[in-house]
């Protein structure tokens, strides 16, 4: 049986704007560049909390601690931040990978500007949840955050996006704890391409034109 989830909209209340959550019935292996509980470890679930245009919280440990526990949500987890609208939630699948991605490129930015004069916007997020039902080695995890990154900046340059990604970004991968470990997840190898199409796709379907 997969172990992957599609995630659940949570409606707004009180301070977020609607929550994504992913919730899974055992602890997985996560490495995620998120703000809340990043880093490389386990965890029982990952938020995608949206947020004003205008959030300005620093606390933001605090701040998903108190999401989980109104979610009623236990153990280890992952949060992240976004002012998108939720509801524009892009999934895409390829060969067994699937990518959930929220998609705001209204503050695009260069990885090599001119950092003095860019500040972050939460209204220009691209965030990424990128399930995997193979397990990868401490390498492979590294290469699929990378190989994750790569294909999302090819996705914006195909849309015209004048940037490689937002100052926010954030890239969660998540595989089940007790799977063989793959050694490779660069974009040439099975799982890394697997990665980087279904990333590129969703990325590319939430950098269209907005109605």
């Amino acid at each position: 049986m997969s172990l992957l989830v599609d995630p659940v909209l949570v409606p707004a209340t009180g301070e977020h704007r609607g929550v994504l959550v992913w919730r899974w019935g055992t602890p997985m292996s996560v490495l995620s560049s998120a703000p809340v509980g990043g880093g490389s470890g386990l965890a029982e679930w990952v938020l995608n909390i949206g947020v004003g245009s205008d959030y300005d919280r620093t606390d933001l440990s605090d701040h998903a601690g108190e999401v989980a526990a109104d979610l009623g949500l236990r153990g280890t987890g992952v949060a992240m931040f976004t002012a998108v609208d939720l509801s524009r939630r892009q999934r895409c699948a390829s060969g067994g990978v699937v990518v959930d991605a929220t998609v705001g490129i209204s503050h695009p930015t260069w990885a090599a500007g001119t950092l003095a004069t860019e500040a972050p916007a939460a209204g220009g997020t691209i965030n990424l949840v990128v399930q995997l039902p193979v397990g990868l080695d401490p390498a492979a995890a590294v290469n699929a955050v990378i190989t994750a990154t790569e294909a999302k900046t090819q996705a914006l340059a195909t849309r015209g996006v004048p940037g490689t990604g937002t100052a926010t970004d954030a890239v969660t991968i998540v595989w089940p704890a007790e799977a063989a470990a793959e050694r490779f997840a660069g974009p040439r190898s099975l799982w890394g391409t697997r990665i980087a199409q279904a990333v590129y796709q969703a990325v590319w379907a939430g950098a269209g034109p907005r109605g």
